[in-house]
C-alpha cells in the first residue's frame, strides 16, 4: 500500500484528536481504560519538556456525552458549529468517517501539548524567549494506537484522498509527512513506534523527534509522575500538567512590564501544576496539586487554620473569599508580584495608596494584627435599605464588601481604626458616628456625596469586620438567621476537601457576573455567553508540605435539558460519510 495513503489516514486520526482538544478549548477558553500501566507517562515521553501545557484526555464516548450535556442551549449551539467546522475542514476534506474510520485506531486517552513556537534560549542564566501569539488549538497531539493489527487492516482500505499538496522527507531517520489541503490547515505526522504524532508546525514535529531520541520530556520533569500518582481519582476525563517555568518565560515574552533577572530567578522556583479532572453529574471538578522545585529556596509556611467565618455571612451572600493568615496572604502576593507576570502587579501599589490617601503605613499599622483567619464577602444590599438611601447624587450600589479579621491584638487594631476614623472626617470630610446596631456599638463613615457608606465594628472580642459600599451591616448584625455554610448552591459548590485547608472561594455566578445587576465591567457578547453557563465556583487549598500545595475547584455548570440521544454522538463528533 503507498505510504501517501498510510500517512494521509493516519493525519486524519491525529485530526480527530485535535477536534476533541480543541472542543475543550473553544468550550472553556483556556481538559482510563489504559491498554497498559502508565500509558499515560510513556505518552508523556514524547512530550518535549519545554511545553506550556500538557492534557492527557479520555476518548471515551460515554465521558464525552456527559461533557456536552453541559451549558445553555447557546453554547451548546456554538460548540457544535465550531466541532462541525472542524470536521470538515480535518475529515471529510481527507474523506474520512470518524466512527467508522478514526473511533476504532484510538487508544483510552490521547495527549494533546502546547509549546512555544521556539525552544527557550537561555544566556547567562536568563531564558530567551520571543512574544507567543494565544494559541487555540494545541500545536501537537500524541496518539497511543491501541491496536495496530486492526489499523493495519484499515490501512489496506484507504479512501481516496483530496489532498493539495504533500511533502515527505526524513529527519533524523524517521519519515515525516506534510499534507496541506485545499483552504486549510497545514499538518505534519510521523510514527514513533506505537504512537501517532501530528502537529501543525513542523519544526514542533522535529522537536518530538528530539525528545524521542532522547533529550528531556515531559515525564523526566521533578514530580511529573510522583504529583499524578498522588492525586486518587479513578477514570478521570483529562490529566493536566502547567509547566509554570515555561508559563512564565512566555508571560514574561508577552508582558509589556520589566522584569529584573533577579525577580525572574525567584519566580523560576515554581515547578508546576498537575491537576486529574472528573465530570459530574452538576459540574466538572479539578483534583490538583502545586508544587515548588526540589531545590527552591522558597518554602511555604505549614498552617492550615482556616476556620469557619463564613457561618457568619447571610445565606444570600454572592462571593466569599477566607483563608487562614491575612497578613500572610499579602506577604507572600507582595513577594511574588515582581517575579510572577501572571499576578496582577497592580495591587502590589496598595502599600504606597494606602500611605498617600489614607497615611497609614501597611507594615507598620495593618500586618502586626491581621495575622489571623480572615474572610472578603461580596453581600447584596435589601432593596428596603437602598430605597432608603438619604442622598443619591450618586446611583445606589446594590452590594458591599465585609471584611472580617481574627486578631490577636485589639488594642492595635482599635488604634488603627481610631486612626482611621480621624483621617477620613478631617481629610474627606465624611460623616463619623458612633452609634448602635441591635445594641451593638458600631461606627459609621458617611460620604458628602453619597453612594458610599462605611461601617466598623467588633463581631466577637477577637474579630473585627468592615463594610464598605452599600449599607449592608445589618445583614451580619444580628447574626443572619440564614447563613451562607446552610445554603443549598454554597453547598453544593463549594468543595469539603482538602481539610483542614488554609483557604476557600465561592462565587455565585449566576448572580453576579450574569445578573447584570452590580455595576461590573461589561463583557462582550461572546463572553457572556460563555460565563451564562457556569452558576457557581468554589475552590479549596490547602498546604501540603514545605514545598506543595493542594486544591481542588469545582465549576457548576448549568445542564441542557436530556433529550433523546444515540448513544454515539454522530452528528456532532463524527462527520458524514
Amino acid at each position: 500500500m503507498p505510504e501517501k495513503n498510510r500517512f494521509s489516514l493516519l493525519l486524519s486520526l491525529g485530526a480527530a484528536v485535535l477536534i476533541v482538544s480543541g472542543g475543550i478549548a473553544f468550550y472553556w477558553l483556556l481538559w482510563q481504560r489504559s491498554r497498559l500501566p502508565g500509558d499515560t507517562l510513556l505518552t508523556a515521553q514524547l512530550i518535549p519538556q519545554e511545553a506550556l501545557a500538557v492534557a492527557s484526555i479520555s476518548t471515551d464516548s460515554a465521558q464525552w456525552q456527559q461533557l456536552r450535556q453541559y451549558g445553555t442551549p447557546e453554547t451548546k449551539v456554538a460548540l457544535e458549529k465550531h466541532l462541525k467546522q472542524l470536521q470538515e475542514e480535518l475529515l471529510q476534506a481527507n474523506g474520512y468517517n470518524y466512527l467508522e474510520d478514526i473511533e476504532p485506531l484510538l487508544g483510552k486517552t490521547a495527549m494533546v501539548a502546547y509549546l512555544p513556537d521556539v525552544t527557550p534560549e537561555v544566556k547567562a542564566g536568563k531564558v530567551l524567549l520571543p512574544p507567543q501569539p494565544r494559541k487555540l488549538l494545541p500545536e501537537l497531539v500524541v496518539v497511543p494506537i491501541e491496536n495496530p493489527l486492526q489499523a493495519q487492516q484499515l490501512l489496506t482500505q484507504a479512501k481516496s484522498q483530496k489532498a493539495k499538496s504533500w511533502l515527505e522527507r526524513t529527519y533524523k531517520g524517521i519519515k515525516i509527512v506534510e499534507i496541506q489541503n485545499s483552504g486549510s490547515q497545514n499538518y505534519s505526522a510521523t510514527i514513533l513506534e506505537s504512537f501517532l504524532v501530528v502537529s501543525n508546525n513542523q519544526k514542533i514535529t522535529e522537536r518530538v523527534i528530539d525528545t524521542y531520541k532522547g533529550k528531556p520530556s515531559v515525564a523526566a520533569t521533578p514530580g511529573y509522575q510522583e504529583k499524578l500518582n498522588q492525586i486518587k481519582v479513578s477514570e478521570p476525563f483529562a490529566q493536566i500538567y502547567l509547566n509554570m517555568p515555561a508559563l512564565l518565560a512566555a508571560a514574561v515574552a508577552n508582558s509589556q512590564q520589566e522584569f529584573s533577572p533577579q525577580n525572574l530567578l525567584a519566580g523560576k522556583q515554581r515547578q508546576g501544576i498537575a491537576a486529574k479532572v472528573t465530570l459530574e453529574s452538576e459540574g466538572i471538578r479539578w483534583h490538583s496539586i502545586s508544587w515548588l522545585k526540589p531545590e527552591s529556596t522558597q518554602k511555604y509556611r505549614l498552617e492550615n487554620r482556616n476556620g469557619n467565618l463564613s457561618k457568619l455571612l447571610p445565606a444570600n451572600t454572592l462571593s466569599m473569599f477566607s483563608g487562614g493568615n491575612l497578613a500572610q496572604l499579602w506577604q507572600d502576593y507582595a513577594a511574588g508580584a515582581n517575579s510572577n507576570p501572571l499576578l496582577p502587579r497592580q495591587l502590589a501599589k496598595v502599600s504606597a495608596g494606602l500611605k498617600a490617601t489614607l497615611g497609614l503605613d501597611l507594615e507598620q499599622d495593618l500586618v502586626p494584627w491581621t495575622r489571623g483567619e480572615f474572610s472578603l464577602a461580596l453581600i447584596p444590599a435589601s432593596q428596603e435599605t437602598i430605597a432608603t438611601e438619604d442622598n443619591q447624587l450618586s446611583p445606589p450600589l446594590g452590594a458591599g464588601v465585609v471584611l472580617m479579621v481574627k486578631t490577636s491584638d485589639r488594642s492595635f487594631a482599635e488604634a488603627t481604626f481610631q486612626k482611621l476614623d480621624q483621617v477620613m472626617a478631617t481629610r474627606y470630610e465624611f460623616s463619623v458616628e458612633e452609634t448602635e446596631l441591635d445594641g451593638q456599638p458600631v461606627v459609621n463613615w458617611t460620604s458628602p456625596l453619597g453612594g458610599i457608606s462605611v461601617t466598623h465594628g467588633w463581631l466577637e472580642d477577637e474579630l473585627v469586620f468592615l463594610t464598605l459600599g452599600a449599607p449592608i451591616a445589618s445583614t451580619i448584625i444580628p447574626q443572619p438567621q440564614g447563613i451562607l455554610t446552610q445554603a443549598p448552591l454554597f453547598q453544593r459548590t463549594l468543595p469539603t476537601k482538602p481539610k483542614p485547608n488554609n483557604g476557600q472561594f465561592f462565587l455565585d455566578v449566576e448572580r453576579t457576573i450574569n445578573s447584570g445587576k452590580l455595576n461590573l465591567p461589561k463583557l462582550t457578547e461572546p463572553q457572556q455567553m460563555w460565563t451564562k453557563a457556569i452558576r457557581a465556583i468554589g475552590l479549596t487549598v490547602a498546604i501540603r508540605d514545605e514545598r506543595t500545595t493542594g486544591f481542588e475547584l469545582f465549576v457548576k455548570l448549568k445542564t441542557a435539558r436530556k433529550t433523546k440521544a444515540s448513544p454515539k454522538p454522530e452528528h456532532s463528533v463524527s462527520p458524514s460519510p
